[in-house]
C-alpha cells in the first residue's frame, strides 16, 4: 500500500480489485480492495450479499486511503460493485478500476473472474526477447474487433470464434502484427473503445478474459505479434466510472484548466498524484504480462505533453515555469517507458504523437520520452495530400513526397494509415485519390507501393488492402463482397503480394533506426518534379542486396525515361503496379541493363518506359564493368598543330 502511495507500485492489480482466495480459516471466497481516500464508508454489494451494502462494510487503511473486505462464499461469475458513502451523504455506485471482467453493456457491474490461463506460445515469447525489432520487418493490420466481420444477423463474433477467421487472413495477407484498436472494457459503442471505463477488464462484448488469451496464444502460435491500443491520456465522465470515484475529483485534475477536454468530453488523469503512476503503469504492465500483449500504442500522446492542447488563452495553466510543457505527464510517460522495457524487452511503445516534440524515441536516459516507435504524422499528412492532388498541380506540390525524408531518422517510425483517415468525412483511402475509377485503384496501389519503399514501418487499417470505398462504419462489418469485382480483388491480390515482398526483402527494412545516416536510402533523382517521378534506391546492411524504386504520380505514360544509377549491372523489374495480375494493362519494361552514360552525378544510368500512374521495383543485379571503347580510326595522324586546330 505504501508503494502505491508513492506511485511505484508497478503490480498494484495484484492488491487492489476482487481476488479470489481463502481464510485463514479456510473459508474460499473473494477478497476486495478499492482506493478511496475521501469515502466516509465503503461496502461492497453483489449478486452474493443481495446488494446489501449492510452486509459488504469495508474496512479501511487510514494511511493508504485503501478499504478492504473479504467475502466468503463469493465465486466467479459474480456481478458486484463498490457502494460509496461521500462526506456529502451522497451514495454513489462505482464499478471497481481494477475489475478484470465486467458485464455487457449496457449493464456496468464489475464481474468476478478468474484469469488462469495455460500459455502455449513459449517460442514465441523467448523469440522475442531475443529479438529488437528495429531491423525487422513489421507490417500492421490495424483492426476494429467488432466491424471486422460480423455474423449474418450483424451479432459480434467471438474471441474464440475469431481464431479461425482472423489468423488465416492475416497469414495470407502477409501482416507481422496485428494492432486491436481498445479492447479495454468501454460504454458507447461510438468511442470506438477510447473511452475507457474498465481499464483492466477484456471487453465483455467479444467474450471472456480466457478467451482473449487463447486468442492471443493462437496469432503467437502462428507467428503473428499483438498489439493493443492504451488510452491512458483521459475517460469519460459516467457515473460508474472514476469521474468524482469519492465523491471528490481522485483520479482526474480538480482544476477543469487541466482536467477536462471539453472537445472530447472527457476527463484528464491528475498526473500530481503519485497513486495515478501507479494505477496506469500497472495496467501497462498488466496487458503485457498477464495478456502477453507485444505493444502498446500509446493514444494521444501529444494531448498528454502539452497543457494548451486544444485549448485557447485563458483555458489552461502554465507550469511552474510559464511553459506549457505538462512537466508531471512528461515524467510519467518517461517512468511509463522505464518501467516497461526493464520487465519486457522488445516490446513496442508506440506513441501516436502529431507534434515537433523532439526526442519521442530516444531513450529517458539521453532526455527522451523512452518510446521506441512513433507514428509519422507528417509523412501521412504530406503524401494523403499529394495523392488528393490533380496531377497538373502535383510538380508544385514536389516537395510533400521528398520532405519527409529530411527527418526520416529522426525518430523510429512507423508510417501509418490509419482509422482516423478514414473516418468523418475524410472518405476512404481510395476515394481519397484522384481520378478515374480505373485511376483511383492505379494511384492506391502507387501510394501503397512508396509507402512500402519509404524508411520506416508499416501500418494499414482494416478495409485499404481492397479498396473499401465507403468510410469506415463501426457499427457494421467490412465490405467484404467488393471481392467480387475484379478490381477490388485484383488489389487485394495486390497488398498480399507487396505485404510477402516486402518482408523477404532485407534492403526494404533492415537500416531505417534512428540513427542520423541514410545508409539504406539513397535518393536518385528527387528532383524531377516537371514529370512528378520520383526514383531512389534502397539497401540492406551489408549491401548485398539493392532494390531501385521508380514512381510515376502522372496518368502520362514516360517513354525512354533515364534515370541515373551508381553501379553497373541488370536492373529487373520484380514488382510493377501495372501488371494485369493487378489490374494493369501489363505494358512497360520488365528487364534494362545499365549504361556507361553518367547522368545526375551518377556514373550510369538506365532507360525505361513508365506506364502511366505506376510504381517500379527493380533489383540489381551487378555486372562487371565493359571496358572502355579505344579510338580504332585509321589513316589519319594527329599532330600537335592539328590538334591545337
Amino acid at each position: 500500500m505504501y508503494l502505491f502511495n508513492q506511485g511505484v507500485n508497478y503490480e498494484s492489480y495484484r492488491m487492489l480489485g476482487a481476488h479470489k482466495m481463502q481464510s485463514s480459516d479456510g473459508e474460499n471466497g473473494y477478497l476486495f480492495a478499492v482506493w478511496a481516500p475521501n469515502a466516509k464508508s465503503v461496502s461492497v454489494v453483489c449478486d452474493g450479499n443481495g446488494w446489501d451494502r449492510n452486509l459488504g462494510r469495508m474496512h479501511k487503511h487510514n494511511a493508504s486511503g485503501i478499504w478492504e473486505r473479504f467475502l466468503p462464499g463469493i465465486t466467479e461469475g459474480q456481478n458486484y460493485k463498490f457502494s460509496i458513502e461521500t462526506h456529502r451523504g451522497d451514495l454513489l455506485m462505482k464499478a471497481d478500476p481494477f475489475a478484470f471482467y465486467s458485464e455487457v453493456r449496457p449493464a456496468n457491474a464489475s464481474v468476478t473472474t478468474d484469469l488462469s490461463y495455460t500459455w502455449k506460445d513459449q517460442t514465441w515469447m523467448d523469440a522475442r526477447i531475443h529479438t529488437p525489432l528495429y531491423d525487422k520487418p513489421v507490417n500492421i493490420y490495424e483492426m476494429h474487433f467488432g466491424s471486422f466481420k460480423t455474423r449474418d444477423d450483424g451479432s459480434f463474433y467471438s474471441y474464440t470464434e475469431m481464431i479461425d477467421i482472423l489468423i488465416p487472413y492475416l497469414k495470407k495477407m502477409g501482416y507481422t502484427h496485428v494492432e486491436l484498436m481498445p479492447i479495454c472494457e468501454y460504454p458507447f459503442d461510438g468511442s470506438w473503445g477510447y473511452q475507457v471505463t474498465g481499464y483492466y477488464s477484456a471487453n465483455s462484448r467479444y467474450g471472456k478474459p480466457t478467451e482473449l488469451k487463447a486468442l492471443i496464444d493462437a496469432l503467437h502460435q502462428n507467428g503473428i505479434g499483438v498489439i493493443m491500443d492504451w488510452v491512458p491520456a483521459h475517460f469519460p465522465r459516467d457515473a460508474y466510472g472514476l469521474a468524482q470515484f469519492d465523491g471528490t475529483a481522485l483520479f482526474e485534475h480538480p482544476d477543469s484548466r487541466r482536467g477536462e477536454h471539453k472537445e472530447w468530453g472527457t476527463l484528464v488523469f491528475d498526473w500530481t498524484k503519485t497513486e495515478i503512476f501507479s494505477f496506469l503503469i500497472s495496467n501497462a504492465l498488466f496487458w503485457l504480462g498477464e495478456y502477453h500483449m507485444d505493444g502498446l500504442r500509446v493514444d494521444a500522446v501529444s494531448s498528454m505533453l502539452y497543457l494548451d492542447y486544444n485549448r485557447r488563452d485563458g483555458e489552461w495553466l502554465p507550469n511552474r515555469y510559464g511553459g506549457k510543457e505538462n512537466l508531471e505527464a512528461i515524467d510519467f510517460l518517461q517512468k511509463l517507458n522505464t518501467a516497461v522495457f526493464e520487465r519486457f524487452p522488445n516490446v513496442m511503445m508506440i506513441a501516436e504523437e502529431s507534434t515537433a516534440w523532439g526526442g519521442v524515441t530516444k531513450p529517458v536516459h539521453e532526455g527522451g520520452l523512452g518510446f521506441n516507435f512513433k507514428w509519422n504524422m507528417g509523412w501521412m499528412h504530406d503524401v494523403l495530400d499529394y495523392m488528393q492532388c490533380d496531377p497538373l498541380f502535383r510538380k508544385g506540390n514536389h516537395n510533400k513526397l521528398t520532405f519527409p525524408m529530411m527527418y526520416a531518422f529522426a525518430e523510429n517510425y512507423i508510417l501509418a494509415l490509419s482509422h482516423d483517415e478514414v473516418v468523418h468525412g475524410k472518405r476512404s483511402l481510395i476515394d481519397k485519390m484522384w481520378g478515374t475509377y480505373e485511376e483511383k485503384f492505379a494511384e492506391l496501389k502507387l501510394l501503397y507501393s512508396f509507402m512500402y519503399a519509404h524508411p520506416g514501418k508499416k501500418l494499414l487499417f482494416m478495409g485499404g488492402e481492397f479498396g473499401q470505398f465507403v468510410e469506415w462504419r463501426f457499427a457494421g462489418q467490412l465490405d467484404w463482397m467488393l471481392d467480387q469485382y475484379e478490381s477490388h480483388a485484383k488489389l487485394h491480390k495486390f497488398c498480399a503480394n507487396l505485404n510477402h515482398f516486402y518482408r523477404s526483402h532485407p534492403c526494404l527494412f533492415e537500416i531505417e533506426r534512428e540513427t542520423g545516416d541514410w545508409k539504406g536510402f539513397r535518393w536518385l533523382n528527387a528532383e524531377d518534379r516537371d514529370n512528378s517521378v520520383l526514383s531512389f534506391i534502397r539497401s540492406n546492411a551489408d549491401e548485398t542486396e539493392k532494390i531501385a524504386v521508380i514512381l510515376n504520380f502522372t496518368p502520362v505514360e514516360r517513354v525512354k525515361y533515364k534515370v541515373g544509377v551508381p553501379e553497373y549491372g541488370e536492373y529487373e523489374v520484380v514488382l510493377n503496379t501495372n501488371a494485369k495480375s493487378y489490374g494493369g494493362d501489363g505494358k512497360g519494361t520488365r528487364r534494362v541493363k545499365a549504361r556507361t552514360k553518367p547522368l545526375n552525378g551518377y556514373p550510369y544510368s538506365i532507360e525505361l518506359t513508365l506506364p502511366p500512374l505506376t510504381a517500379y521495383y527493380l533489383h540489381l543485379t551487378k555486372l562487371p564493368v565493359p571496358a572502355a571503347k579505344k579510338n580504332t580510326a585509321r589513316g589519319k595522324k594527329t599532330s600537335s598543330t592539328n590538334s591545337n586546330k
